[in-house]
């Protein structure tokens, strides 16, 4: 899954991150997410979204080589890491995160629950939907159009 984003779709609400959170460390809380909604203020309803596009920044800085390429995404090995945040810092979009209660840094590993839950469509999966179907992809119906080909204006 690669996963994309359409700033001027997002409402800023959050669910992104919640559902994140959720997925990952089976918590309620947005801040273990590693997905970052930034809003550009004072301009109201305008976000950015930011997620691992894989640029390798990460993998580069880390002295111990603790962040390596598995199953076409970065992962980072908590066996391997010190915990020194070398990655953390090196994050050119600030979505590697790192939490007091955990022993190694955590970015995301494109389990997609952000982009199936976002309701606006802001964040979805690159490899089935292209930019202009963004908004579409949390209605079901339009996500079937869109896999089999058919119907709606582009």
């Amino acid at each position: 899954m690669q996963l994309a984003t359409k700033d001027e779709l997002c409402s800023g609400c959050r669910t992104c991150q919640l559902v994140c959170a959720l997925q990952n460390f089976s918590e309620n809380n947005p801040k273990f997410a590693v997905i970052r909604i930034v809003g550009h203020f004072p301009k109201p309803g305008t976000y950015e979204v930011a997620v691992c596009d894989e640029c390798g920044a990460c993998r580069d800085v880390c002295p111990v080589e603790a962040i390596f390429e598995e199953n076409g995404h970065l992962e980072i090995h908590s066996d391997i890491c010190t915990g020194c945040q070398s990655c953390v810092a090196a994050c050119p979009k600030g979505v590697i995160a790192m939490h007091a209660t955990w022993s190694s840094p955590f970015k995301c590993v494109h389990c997609g629950a952000c982009a199936e839950y976002c309701p606006t469509g802001a964040v979805y999966d690159a490899d089935q939907f292209t930019p202009a179907q963004a908004w579409r992809i949390t209605r079901d119906e339009e996500v079937a159009k869109a896999k089999t080909g058919g119907g709606g204006n582009e």
